[in-house]
């Protein structure tokens, strides 16, 4: 019997928890949108990945999805803004805006955020796009 989706994507976070990278993730969370291509968790894991590989093009076209599966996912917001900014695109803001309103209403949206950009800082140093969203997110 082939692994559920939910348990490989279960696995897919696990590995990536404890540091693996993303060459060996991407193809794992491909496999997860492609068994459950309507889960907006999904394909944010995917987009953040592709971020982190340096694939801003992909990257973008994977977070489009997950944004349009679930237009309250803060971290859907976020990657698609920082593949916007890589990726040269305009609107930038309104995703900004959308999950600077989300971290408004729920403190632990708040708290997951800036654990995950703290994660992509340290995955990838430097990253200028990621320090751009963090400081929209976090000014005044």
């Amino acid at each position: 019997m082939t692994e559920s989706f939910t348990a490989l994507f279960d696995t897919g976070l696990e590995r990536y928890k404890a540091g693996e990278g993303p060459e060996t993730l991407i193809p794992v969370f491909k496999e997860v949108c492609d068994r459950a291509p309507k889960i907006a968790a999904a394909w944010s894991c995917l987009a953040w990945l592709y971020l982190l590989d340096d694939k801003p093009e992909q990257a973008y076209k994977v977070a489009l999805k997950g944004v349009k599966l679930d237009q309250d996912a803060p971290q859907a917001r976020i990657n698609l803004a920082v593949a916007m900014l890589e990726t040269g695109q305009t609107g930038v803001r309104k995703h900004i805006e959308v999950a600077k309103q989300l971290m408004a209403i729920d403190p632990e949206v708040r708290r997951d955020l800036s654990e995950s950009i703290e994660d992509g800082l340290t995955r990838k140093p430097n990253w200028e796009s990621l320090n751009r969203v963090k400081n929209w997110l976090y000014e005044g």
